[in-house]
């Protein structure tokens, strides 16, 4: 779960490259992840929602499950335990860790945006050297 959320910015970051890369403009994504109020919005919400999941009562599904299968391991859950009790992340400053690598991570993807938008230019001119190179030689291999 760590893993996928910190990850979130990467994503954000992909996702509207292929449609920029059809305007030739990705000044709007590079910003955007480079905003620091952005990031802190998508960390605060993060950090939210990992809370509130933690908090999440899993009792009842567990005493579900252990109705349908009496050997599993919810048999042995509490009916009053959380989700983050759980998972082991009863930690109370887990919520804000996450939100924290979120933070780090959208820093990290509006570095890369900023770099990946001042390469576009050379690695544009790069492919069309490569793709021109390619037929000379499809070319040549076929005479």
């Amino acid at each position: 779960m760590r893993w996928t959320i910190a990850a979130l910015p990467l994503l954000a970051l992909a996702a509207p490259l292929p449609a920029a890369a059809g305007e030739h403009d990705t000044r709007g994504a590079v910003a955007a992840l480079n905003d620091p109020l952005l990031q802190d919005r998508m960390a605060d919400t993060v950090t939210a929602l990992v809370r509130a999941l933690m908090q999440l009562n899993v009792g009842p599904l567990a005493q579900a499950v252990a109705q349908i299968d009496p050997e599993s391991d919810a048999a042995y859950i509490p009916p009053d335990a959380t989700l983050g009790e759980v998972a082991g992340k009863d930690d109370p400053y887990y919520a804000e860790r996450m939100g924290d690598d979120v933070r780090a991570g959208a820093r990290m993807a509006g570095h890369a945006a900023s770099a990946l938008a001042a390469y576009a230019p050379v690695l544009k001119d790069m492919a069309r050297d490569l793709a021109a190179q390619w037929e000379r030689e499809r070319d040549a291999a076929r005479r």
